[in-house]
């Protein structure tokens, strides 16, 4: 009699417990109804921010879209300014949350945050039209300090990056004011 009592109860048991997974299951909600997660926060964390060795402690607003004010300050003092090539932390487009350190031409300040154009050692004459399709277009800068192997460097025009001073990891060169000159002209063509 034992037996079967112990049966019975391991029955039970078994019975409450799909009893319970399907009321969990019913809870779920149906995967068709379920709607895509918001997209991610455009204010990401900047590596580098603060003391050598701490945790980032500055969030990026992202890309600035608004038109900017031009300023070209650049100065010897160990500072970025607006007129320098200086190497710096920039986002993906694509992923705010990822990004890399490359050369990035200064030409404003926004508040707290300096102004620039990510620059590629890539030769975009030759695919100009895929880019424009793209809604991308660069302007030659020519060559710097900012590249080690002295390749001709192109600033991308229709995306400006905020960069905090503080992820500067090293000034690359000044451009001459002529090409600054140019430069922010054809941003401001593509901006309207």
């Amino acid at each position: 009699m034992a037996g079967s009592v112990k049966h019975v109860r391991t029955r039970q048991a078994l019975r409450f417990l799909a009893n319970a997974a399907q009321s969990l299951v019913r809870a779920l909600p149906d995967p068709k109804t379920l709607q895509p997660p918001s997209a991610p926060s455009q204010r990401v964390r900047i590596p580098g921010v603060g003391a050598p060795g701490s945790k980032p402690s500055t969030d990026y607003p992202g890309d600035f879209t608004g038109t900017p004010t031009i300023d070209y300050t650049p100065s010897s003092d160990g500072c970025p300014d607006p007129g320098e090539v200086v190497w710096a932390w920039v986002t993906y487009e694509e992923d705010p949350d990822r990004g890399k350190d490359r050369p990035v031409l200064l030409i404003g300040r926004d508040g707290p945050w300096l102004l620039g154009l990510p620059l590629t050692s890539k030769d975009h004459d030759l695919d100009a039209a895929q880019e424009a399709s793209q809604g991308r277009y660069w302007a030659d800068i020519g060559t710097g300090s900012w590249d080690s192997q002295g390749r001709p460097s192109e600033a991308r025009l229709d995306r400006i990056v905020r960069v905090a001073p503080a992820t500067v990891r090293r000034e690359g060169a000044t451009v001459p004011r002529d090409v600054f000159e140019r430069v922010v002209k054809q941003v401001h063509q593509i901006r309207g």
